[in-house]
């Protein structure tokens, strides 16, 4: 519509043009930007820094941020973002955390289970008297045996010297061989006795050192309590 054919219409065109014209800026979009409705997000970066913002921090890109609400209430989290190698160097790091985290808890079990069963080290030298007894024992009967196995091959060699051809009889020969076959086997049990006695006492040697240092700590600790 024109002014002239405003000026024609009168005053109630002119008024219908003012109104168009309101309802068309009405309906305009606003150059403001509309509030974000995914809420506020807020860490801590690799320095130190905290930083807010209403979209995702490329700072924090690399560990969790916190989304929150308009009124400062926690709605989630938006977890770190990695590529697929990033993301298994992480899975790999969790995964030798979490076994040394094990091994700790295993070694603090290990400690207090010591502390429970030798309350000092007169209870220690007591355990390891009682283990290696019955290999003492063993040895023991075993030196007797090699003994007189021994005893047997000298009186068996000077019978053998009765047939200086070496042509010897055939009851000798097979009571020689049968004397051989015992000392061999007797010796070969008794060095088994012995490396049993050297792991016993490699074992019980370690638990003593560290139980010594248990009983210093629980010693300096307050009210004597024990702390592996």
């Amino acid at each position: 519509m024109t002014s002239a054919g405003a000026q024609r219409g009168g005053p109630v065109a002119a008024a219908a043009l003012l109104g168009l014209s309101g309802l068309m800026a009405m309906s305009a979009p606003s150059a403001q930007p509309a509030p974000n409705a995914s809420g506020i997000y807020t860490c801590v970066d690799a320095k130190g820094r905290r930083h807010t913002s209403d979209r995702p921090i490329p700072e924090c890109l690399d560990r969790e941020q916190a989304i929150r609400n308009r009124d400062g209430s926690q709605r989630g989290t938006l977890p770190p973002s990695y590529t697929a190698e990033e993301r298994a160097q992480r899975e790999e790091q969790r995964r030798r955390a979490a076994a040394a985290e094990a091994e700790r808890q295993e070694r603090l079990r290990r400690d207090r289970n010591l502390l429970a069963r030798y309350p000092d080290e007169a209870a220690h030298r007591r355990a390891r008297a009682v283990a290696l007894e019955p290999i003492l024992q063993a040895e023991a009967s075993n030196q007797q045996r090699l003994q007189t196995l021994e005893r047997e091959h000298r009186k068996l060699a000077d019978e053998a010297e009765f047939y200086p051809g070496g042509d010897l009889p055939r009851a000798l020969r097979l009571r020689m061989e049968a004397n051989r076959a015992a000392l061999e086997a007797q010796q070969a049990a008794t060095a088994d006795h012995q490396a049993e006695r050297r792991r016993i006492d490699a074992r019980y040697d370690a638990e003593l050192a560290r139980l010594r240092q248990l009983w210093a700590e629980r010693a300096a600790a307050p009210g004597g309590a024990a702390r592996p």
